[in-house]
């Protein structure tokens, strides 16, 4: 290969590269965008900062119950056996059939976003030994799940459950104090609820009232919907779930599975009631409700908002009794009750409630606001804003706000009794001046009694 002297690159080639880039960055002074921009997915949401309030208000509701109540926190992966809720949750029922994210691992296992959380809580029960534990073992947890369902109001793919649930323990005073659990819960925050009741009995004795509704919806098949219609052979009891408007009708007169229990089984169910109306819970009693689930026996209950709010229209929570749940997913037999409140649609009802009664949630109030002015004052600032976390008191400031006057009308906004000023003169006397918005007078303090002097203005102990 010869090679010229002084040969160079092709001049063509480089303005090809030079072209290229200029055309990703900057054409005629504008930057062009080439980047694809992206949206949530359908059935997804962002949690915003302004929405956070409400959410910490829950987090610490259902944190402050479960410690009074004596629960233990348990954290299950979002990922499981798909067959684990195939054989808990049922087959023919619209979590497994239509709503589950189920999909095959690298290693070829079909596995799952978790739809609900009682089931794995139990595989958890089962094959940590929990049950060689003095029982019952009570555990509750908060996190996502995820179901395929159609998009509305309160309603998302991936969502938020609290839950509680009780494990080693068929006495009925079990299912009243966790209904009493849940409806603290909804106290606590101000939302009035109504929990509605039902029992679902035995195996043998919904074995039954299936055949029993079967008959009924065989002679009214002309008015149901096409969904029940296929209900009506693969899991009957799915038929009570609908809430299509033709259906609702024909549920009206269907037969009541209180009809078709055994003496055991309403005893266990009166006995509930009696608790419940020793604590004043407000029930009612509610022959149509089986909940989606295959695995509930005896008592089940779910909970609605106000008249007119969005729990009217859907349960904001529900849960029951799961005595078989455990030789379903290859454990010993294990009598189990727990519940869980579906917090998307708790937050939304909440809401609507306080703002159709004029309530607010309170703002968390700053009690004293660290203002800086310079360079070497905004790191002391910084240090003095650190060393008063663990006071108890409330601090705001802004360091990205070098004008004080600008963080004096902060301050005045946010209501802040004192403000800490610091400026040149301070950083050099190791000082801080402390201002009385109310009456302007300013003192100057030493940086080191700062927090002492703090909390003897505010009333801190």
């Amino acid at each position: 290969m010869v090679v010229k002297k002084n040969a160079v690159k092709s001049k063509p080639a480089i303005k090809k590269i030079v072209s290229s880039k200029a055309k990703n960055t900057v054409v005629k002074g504008k930057v062009e965008k080439t980047a694809k921009t992206y949206s949530v997915l359908r059935g997804m949401r962002d949690i915003l900062p302004k929405e956070e309030r409400h959410w910490s208000k829950l987090y610490h509701v259902a944190e402050n119950l479960a410690e009074y109540f004596q629960f233990g926190r348990i954290e299950t992966p979002i990922l499981e056996e798909a067959s684990l809720f195939v054989r808990s949750v049922g087959k023919g029922t619209d979590v497994v059939d239509k709503e589950m994210y189920i999909f095959e691992d690298r290693d070829g296992t079909k596995v799952c976003l978790r739809p609900e959380n009682t089931a794995a809580v139990m595989r958890a029960y089962i094959s940590n030994g929990l049950w060689n534990q003095a029982q019952p073992v009570k555990l509750w947890y908060l996190g996502q799940m995820f179901r395929h369902d159609r998009p509305q109001a309160g309603r998302y793919r991936q969502f938020w459950q609290v839950g509680f649930e009780t494990l080693g323990s068929a006495d009925p005073a079990v299912d009243a104090e966790l209904i009493m659990i849940a409806h603290n819960f909804y106290s606590d925050l101000g939302l009035p609820v109504t929990a509605r009741l039902n029992s679902l009995g035995v195996p043998a004795e919904r074995e039954r009232y299936r055949n029993e509704l079967v008959n009924y919806y065989r002679g009214k098949r002309s008015y149901i919907c096409g969904d029940c219609k296929a209900r009506l052979t693969r899991n009957p009891l799915r038929l009570l779930d609908c809430k299509n408007k033709e259906c609702l009708e024909v549920k009206e007169t269907a037969p009541q599975i209180i009809d078709y229990l055994g003496a055991e089984s309403k005893n266990h169910f009166m006995k509930v009631l009696e608790y419940l109306d020793v604590l004043e819970i407000p029930y009612q009693l509610d022959h149509t409700l089986v909940r989606g689930l295959d695995y509930y026996t005896h008592t089940v209950f779910e909970f609605y908002g106000p008249e007119g709010e969005e729990g009217a229209q859907s349960a904001l929570g529900a849960g029951g009794r799961y005595d078989l749940l455990a030789e379903q997913i290859g454990g010993k037999a294990t009598p189990g009750c727990g519940f869980s409140l579906g917090l998307d649609r708790v937050v939304l009802a909440w809401r609507e409630y306080m703002s159709k009664n004029n309530q607010e949630l309170p703002k968390q109030k700053m009690e004293i606001y660290v203002a800086q002015l310079g360079e070497e004052a905004r790191r002391v600032a910084l240090r003095l804003v650190n060393d008063l976390r663990g006071s108890g008191i409330k601090v705001g400031f802004n360091f990205s706000k070098g004008s004080l006057k600008i963080q004096m009308e902060l301050a005045d906004h946010a209501q802040v009794p004192y403000v800490l000023i610091v400026g040149q003169k301070e950083v050099q006397d190791k000082t801080v001046i402390i201002r009385d918005m109310e009456s302007g007078i300013q003192e100057v303090v030493d940086q080191k009694k700062v927090e002492a002097l703090l909390k003897r203005k505010l009333g801190h102990s």
